[in-house]
């Protein structure tokens, strides 16, 4: 997507071009990119290697609180 950005006008354009090519939608070509934006460190949030060691750490933490409340 990125290569291929340059030769629509708008990142937008280039999304909606490139999804009806693959056969996807839009908005889900356009969370992928967003993705990949922060995991290249182009836009502000978690990278997906963040976003999977919070959910990780979530499990962790429900699983702790419920063998917490078992020996209670």
């Amino acid at each position: 997507m990125f290569e291929h950005q340059g030769e629509h006008a708008s990142q937008w354009a280039a999304i909606g071009s490139i999804a009806s090519k693959i056969g996807g939608t839009a908005e889900t070509l356009r969370k992928w990119v967003r993705q990949a934006e922060r995991d290249r460190g182009e836009r502000e949030g978690l990278s997906s290697s963040e976003r999977e060691r919070l959910k990780a750490l979530e499990r962790e933490n429900r699983e702790r609180k419920r063998t917490h409340e078992m020996l209670r």
